[in-house]
């Protein structure tokens, strides 16, 4: 069984948990430090997706400017529970996951949605699982999409902040199974936030 291209639950934990600070830090700061972070993880990690070979070597995540603009509040439109999916992976399998519900957000003056999933079967759903497609796709970013992780809130409130979106692992091990976006996560603009492909700078 090919791994999972998107990281665990513990991995995502330890990359938030490492992001944070017990004092206020400037929003451009923050971000630089989970993409720090980040780079660590892909470099010294036994869960990073690089080859153990290449972990040394491998050079900082490439990522468009870091702009607030990019990050905006969503209110979730929760789904039936039952609300099933198959999606497909980049290895051509089917992957079972539930539609947990409706991100409604604004982005420079635009209406969108995104839909939020998690794995069927998932009871304790601590995140959502936001993988979308957008037109950088195939030029500035990987043709297969990228992702967003949320924490859960009970409010139904999420910070959407697309400066965190990132590539699923495949990107850097074609060993690794990844979750491509539906049909409905395709937004019909480009989101230049987050990572991207090319040389890092």
């Amino acid at each position: 069984m090919k791994p999972r291209g998107w990281p665990s639950l513990v991995v995502l934990a330890a990359l938030v948990l490492s992001a944070c600070s017990p004092r206020e830090i400037p929003y451009e700061d923050e971000i630089a430090a989970w993409r720090a972070d980040k780079d660590r993880f892909m470099r010294e990690s036994n869960d990073s997706p690089v080859l153990p070979a290449e972990r040394a070597t491998f050079p900082k995540l490439p990522y468009f400017p870091i702009n607030a603009e990019y990050r905006v509040p969503a209110a979730l439109t929760v789904a039936r529970a039952d609300d099933i999916i198959e999606m497909r992976t980049s290895t051509g399998q089917r992957r079972k996951m539930q539609r947990i519900g409706a991100l409604e957000f604004t982005l420079k003056g635009q209406p969108l949605k995104l839909t939020a999933f998690a794995e069927a079967g998932d009871t304790q759903l601590r995140r959502l699982f936001v993988p979308f497609h957008d037109l950088t796709n195939g030029s500035e970013t990987y043709p297969g999409g990228r992702y967003l992780d949320l924490e859960r809130t009970a409010t139904g409130v999420y910070d959407l902040d697309f400066n965190r979106a990132y590539h699923p692992f495949c990107v850097f091990n074609a060993g690794f199974d990844c979750p491509v976006p539906p049909r409905e996560n395709r937004l019909a603009i480009p989101i230049r936030a987050g990572e991207e492909l090319g040389h890092s700078k």
